[in-house]
C-alpha cells in the first residue's frame, strides 16, 4: 500500500479527536466505548491545545489524498509520564490500514523528528494485550514499568 507521511497541518488538529479515539484499544469481548470518552480529562490531555506548546509535534499518513493515521507527541502527565523533558507518545490509524508498515513507518518517522529537535527519549503506555507491544518494541521501546493492565515504555534516541 503506497502511502505519504507529512506533518500535520493547523487546520488540521480537530482531526487528532478521531485518532484518539482510534487509539483507544478495546480487548476482544469488550464492547467497544461510546466516542464521548474522549472526553474524559485523563484523555483529554493527549489533544486540549494542541499546537500552543513547542513540544506539540505531529505527523499524519495518508492513502490516496485521505489521512489514515496519525503520531503526535507532547510533554504531558498522561499514563506513560515519565518526566518533563520526556514526549509522550499517542498513535493510531484507522483499523482498515492497520497491518500494512504504516503504524511502524509513522512511529519511525516521529523518532527521528524527535531526536533531530534534540529530544533524548520518548515514552507511552500501552495495554498489556496490545499488539502494538510487538510493533513498540521493534521500533526501539523497552518496558522500564508496568501495572496490572499497561507498560510504561521509553525509547532513548
Amino acid at each position: 500500500m503506497d502511502y505519504t507521511i507529512r506533518e500535520i497541518e493547523k487546520e488540521e488538529y480537530s482531526i487528532l479527536k478521531d485518532f484518539l479515539y482510534e487509539a483507544i484499544f478495546v480487548p476482544e469481548g469488550i464492547s467497544v466505548p461510546s466516542k464521548s470518552i474522549i472526553k474524559q480529562p485523563e484523555l483529554q490531555v493527549y489533544i486540549v491545545d494542541f499546537g500552543k506548546k513547542k513540544d506539540d509535534i505531529g505527523l499524519l499518513a495518508e492513502v490516496n489524498g485521505k489521512v489514515v493515521g496519525a503520531a503526535w507527541v507532547r510533554i504531558m502527565d498522561d499514563y506513560g509520564h515519565i518526566d518533563d523533558d520526556t514526549p509522550s507518545f499517542a498513535i493510531s490509524l484507522y483499523k482498515e490500514y492497520r497491518g500494512f508498515g504504516i503504524g511502524t513507518a509513522l512511529m519511525n518517522e516521529m523518532l527521528r523528528t524527535l531526536k533531530i529537535r534534540g529530544y533524548k527519549q520518548a515514552s507511552l503506555s500501552v495495554q498489556k494485550e496490545n499488539y502494538a507491544v510487538k510493533m513498540y518494541l521493534k521500533c526501539g521501546f523497552e518496558i522500564v514499568d508496568e501495572n496490572e493492565e499497561e507498560y510504561i515504555m521509553l525509547c532513548r534516541l
